[in-house]
């Protein structure tokens, strides 16, 4: 029993090692919009060309937050791998959930933020088609990611090859259809990871607003 019990923490040991550094590294890369947004949206607030290269920056790095929603892949490549049912129940699937789930959340912050800010100048028209705009280019990112293996920093280091490989590539009848049906799940999970994030932070019924003035008398205070 002891030595199946130690086997059997070895095996768990193993596949963490095995996948803790790809995990790191798309984690990494999904947080830096995250940040980026809190920077370009909730704390600088005059727009200069350092902001302008921020929000390039931004979108050029945001694809990689629901990136990790085709790192399932490698899930199931480590299930086929994995023959017990416990690591597979009790390690890997919460550990794949655990990582897909962080970086999703931070494209869904990223974009709140974007919505924060855009309300804030008197834009919150702009919102929902700014958001089905990002999901569109998003769903390309990912496509251009997982198939292509482009990453964000080859727009300045091969721009080149994005603007051929990358947009001729896309115009095929299944890249397409996998970057539609890409969109979709983007803007479903999106819509429900955004009500849940925000519930979860209690925003008022605007969820861009925060402490609205109530009406006085004939006059209203508009933010």
């Amino acid at each position: 029993m002891k030595a199946e019990l130690i086997e059997l923490i070895a095996r768990v040991l193993q596949v963490l090692r095995i996948n803790m550094n790809w995990m790191t590294w798309n984690l990494f890369l999904a947080f830096i919009p995250l940040a980026l947004s809190v920077w370009l949206f909730r704390i600088r607030r005059h727009r200069s060309w350092l902001w302008w290269l921020g929000f390039l920056a931004f979108f050029a790095f945001l694809p990689n937050a629901p990136y990790l929603l085709t790192d399932v892949i490698h899930l199931i490549d480590d299930i086929r791998n994995i023959q017990s049912v416990w690591i597979i129940t009790l390690v890997l699937i919460p550990v794949y959930l655990l990582v897909i789930l962080a970086g999703f959340e931070a494209y869904v912050i990223s974009l709140i933020n974007w919505g924060y800010y855009l309300h804030r100048i008197g834009k919150s028209q702009w919102i929902l088609r700014v958001e089905l705009a990002t999901h569109a280019l998003c769903a390309i990112g990912i496509y251009w990611g997982r198939f292509l293996r482009f990453n964000s920093w080859d727009f300045i280091t091969q721009p080149d090859a994005i603007l051929t490989k990358g947009v001729e590539e896309i115009l095929g009848k299944q890249p397409l259809v996998i970057i539609a049906v890409t969109f979709f799940v983007l803007i479903g999970l999106y819509w429900i990871m955004k009500r849940v994030t925000l519930g979860f932070f209690q925003q008022p019924q605007n969820s861009y607003t925060i402490n609205t003035p109530q009406p006085k008398s004939n006059n209203t205070n508009v933010e």
